[in-house]
């Protein structure tokens, strides 16, 4: 699993800058996990899977981290 940093989000795609690396990564709504897309923001830190797409290397099970480096959480839903 790599992490990274959104740097760019339009319609429904984006891209990753990806610690240690010069190349940001394409990534896709359908490889999300966890996540909607329109609730990303540039800035967020992610890990993530390189795939291998039809126009090159892509990331897949895209997953929001949280600040203290661990993915996070789906929030759970409270019974009224």
């Amino acid at each position: 699993m790599q992490t990274g940093t959104i740097a760019r989000l339009n319609n429904g795609y984006g891209f990753i800058t990806r610690d240690g690396e010069d190349k940001d990564l394409f990534f896709h709504v359908n490889g999300l996990v966890g996540v909607q897309f329109d609730d990303l923001r540039e800035g967020d830190k992610v890990s993530f899977e390189v795939g291998e797409g039809p126009k090159g290397p892509n990331a897949v099970d895209v997953k929001l981290v949280a600040e203290g480096g661990s993915e996070e959480a789906p929030a759970e839903e409270v019974a009224a």
